[in-house]
C-alpha cells in the first residue's frame, strides 16, 4: 500500500505522515528539506537557484517512488513527484523565476521520469488557506521559510486547487484542514483515519 499526503507549505503534511505511520506501523517517506543543498539558496535567490532546486526535488522523488515500489512495504510518503512540476516548477515558470527554456528542459524530464513509475494508491490532500500556511510556517520557526511571502503561498494554493481538480491519477481524498487540530484533538485524528479507512477499503 503507497499512500501520499500532499498540500501547500505548512499545511501539516510531515505532521499527519509520521502519525499516520505510527498508527499503522507503515514505513515513512519524508522530503528531502534538512539536507537539501539547495533550499536556503533558493528562498535567498528565487530566480537563481529555481532550477538546480526543481531538478534536485525531482530526482529524490523519482528515487523514492521507485524504493518504495521496490521495497514492497507499506509506505507513507510526505509529498509527490507530481507536485514539483504541476505546483512548484510550473509557478516559478509563471513568476518569471524559472525560464521558459528551463521549464522546457524540466518538464521534459519528469514525463520521462513519470512514466517510470505509478501512482500512490491514495492521495491525500491536506487542504488549508493562505493565513492558517502562515500561522503554522511561523509557529514552526525555519529560518529559511521566513522570506516566504504571502503572494507565492497564495500562487501555490491556486496551483493546488486547479491540480486536485483534475487529478486523475489514482484514489483521492480531500480534508479541509483549516478546523481540524489533529495533533491536539484525538477526535480529529479520528475523524481523517475515518475517512482514510473508507477510502482503503474501497481499494479491495
Amino acid at each position: 500500500m503507497h499512500i501520499a499526503v500532499t498540500g501547500n507549505i505548512g499545511a501539516g503534511k510531515t505532521t499527519l505522515t509520521t502519525m499516520l505511520s505510527k498508527h499503522y506501523g507503515w514505513e515513512a517517506q519524508f522530503e528531502d528539506v534538512d539536507h537539501n543543498p539547495y533550499l536556503e539558496d533558493f528562498y535567498a535567490d528565487m530566480s537563481k537557484w529555481s532550477f538546480a532546486l526543481q531538478i534536485y526535488f525531482l530526482g529524490s522523488r523519482f528515487r523514492q517512488v521507485k524504493e518504495i515500489r521496490d521495497s514492497g512495504k507499506s509506505v507513507i510518503q510526505d509529498r509527490t513527484i507530481y507536485e514539483d512540476a504541476h505546483i512548484f516548477a510550473e509557478n516559478l515558470n509563471d513568476m518569471e523565476l524559472l525560464t521558459d527554456r528551463d521549464f522546457a528542459n524540466y518538464s521534459s524530464v519528469f514525463h520521462l521520469m513519470k512514466s517510470f513509475v505509478s501512482a500512490p494508491d491514495l492521495l491525500i490532500y491536506l487542504k488549508s488557506d493562505v493565513p492558517n500556511l502562515v500561522k503554522k510556517i511561523y509557529k514552526r520557526g525555519r529560518d529559511y521559510e521566513a522570506s516566504i511571502s504571502i503572494e507565492y503561498l497564495s500562487k501555490l494554493n491556486q496551483k493546488y486547487e486547479s491540480w486536485i481538480a483534475e487529478y486523475s491519477e489514482g484514489k483521492l481524498l480531500v480534508i479541509e484542514v483549516d478546523d481540524l487540530d489533529f495533533v491536539e484533538r484525538p477526535e480529529d485524528f479520528g475523524l481523517i483515519l475515518q475517512r482514510i479507512e473508507t477510502e482503503l477499503h474501497g481499494l479491495f
